[in-house]
Formats: structure tokens, sequence, C-alpha cells
């Protein structure tokens, strides 16, 4: 009787890293998408944004550029993707991860972002990337909500990464 106990124990013991290893693998996936979607703004194919955000999708904007003057813009990507491309400049988008929570089919990154438009940097913020796991076993982004705050104010929500002025 005693030899079950331990084995209990130990199967118990082999099994939590098998569980944390899926739950790394499954967040790993899910970065993965945000990255590609990352990715797909910086690219000159603007196009490219449109396979890593699901038509559905709707963007919610809090813009605090102007801290008297804070406003809300609910976009639907159709129009957002239709807007972006029109565009033509360089931008590059830079995001940390802080949080990546991941329940089945459906996960959430939130972290600090910082935004350039041809090399200069326009605005900063906090981004929150619903992401939905398809058919493929991919990620993409089911909804974006993006606080925007000008450059003055980059630290103060958590972007440390930009050089000193």
């Amino acid at each position: 009787m005693r030899g079950i106990p331990i084995f209990a124990g130990l199967a118990l013991a082999s099994a939590a890293p098998l569980a944390a290893d899926v739950s790394v693998s499954q967040e790993q996936a899910v970065i993965a998408g945000a990255n590609a979607f990352m990715d797909a703004i910086a690219n000159s194919d603007r196009s490219a944004l449109a396979e890593h955000i699901i038509p559905e999708a709707v963007i919610f904007v809090h813009n605090e550029t102007d801290p008297a003057k804070p406003r809300v813009d609910i976009i639907p990507v159709t129009k957002h993707l239709e807007n972006w491309g029109k565009r033509s400049a360089d931008y590059e988008e830079s995001m940390r991860y802080d949080h990546v929570l991941v329940s089945g089919d459906m996960a959430q990154v939130w972290g600090p972002y910082s935004f350039t438009w041809n090399g200069k940097l326009t605005h900063c913020g906090v981004n929150s990337l619903s992401m939905v796991k398809m058919d493929d076993g991919s990620w993409k982004v089911g909804n974006v909500s993006f606080t925007m705050v000008a450059p003055d104010r980059c630290a103060a929500v958590g972007v440390n990464w930009l050089p000193a002025e």
C-alpha cells in the first residue's frame, strides 16, 4: 500500500513539467501570432496586415495624445485595412509582451508599445491584443484595443527602451 502513494506522488510530480511545457508552447504560439502582426505593420506590402487579423475585428483607439480631450475611436478592421493600404510611409511598432494569457482557443497579449513613422517616434501606449486560434492552429488578432499617448509620456506607460533625448 505504501507504493501507491509514492507512485501517485511521482506521477503528479512528473505531470507538472508536462503541463508547464504545454502552456509554454501555447504561449509561444500566441507570441508568434502577435509577432507576425507586428511584423506586418512594418511590411512595405500593406496587404500583409490583413493576413494576421480576422476580417470581423474591431480596433479601439483610446487616444490620449491631448490629455485635456481624450477620445475613443472605434474602427472596423475593414475600414482600417482600406486606409492602411493607401499609406506609403515606413512604420514600425515595438511591443513588450508583459502579459500573455491563454485559455483554449482564446488569448490575450498586453504590454507597452512605441510607434514610429519614417523613423520618427509619433506615439506610445499600451496594446491589448485579443488573439483567436484558427482552425489551422495559427493565432490571429481578433480585436485590438490600445491607448495612444504623446512621445513625452512614453516612459509613463512603460516604454523604457527608447534612447534618451
